[in-house]
């Protein structure tokens, strides 16, 4: 399992490595996630257009949503199913 508690510079050469089509052997990764402005971000410090300070710089003020990224079945044999719940007016038969 790798864990990362904030976005840090370990955290950037992960994401960066995997979006260029790296791989790892992580059961799990939990951490922040690159959502769309996020990623935009990393997609130009691939291409460089930015460099690692300006990504900082950039993504500073971005508070990214946190993920569990399940990467192996290994990974999700652990997981098991416990209930579900309906929410808002789905369970309502459609006229």
């Amino acid at each position: 399992m790798l864990i990362f508690e904030e976005m840090t510079e370990e955290w950037l050469d992960f994401i960066v490595e995997c979006r260029s089509g790296g791989t790892h052997n992580y059961d799990i990764v939990i951490g922040a996630m690159a959502n769309d402005q996020i990623y935009n971000y990393v997609s130009d410090f691939i291409d460089g257009i930015i460099n690692r300070e300006q990504f900082w710089v950039l993504a500073k003020f971005k508070h990214p949503t946190h993920q569990v990224c399940f990467c192996s079945d290994k990974a999700l044999n652990t997981l098991q199913f416990i209930e579900y719940k309906t929410l808002g007016n789905y369970d309502r038969q459609r006229r």
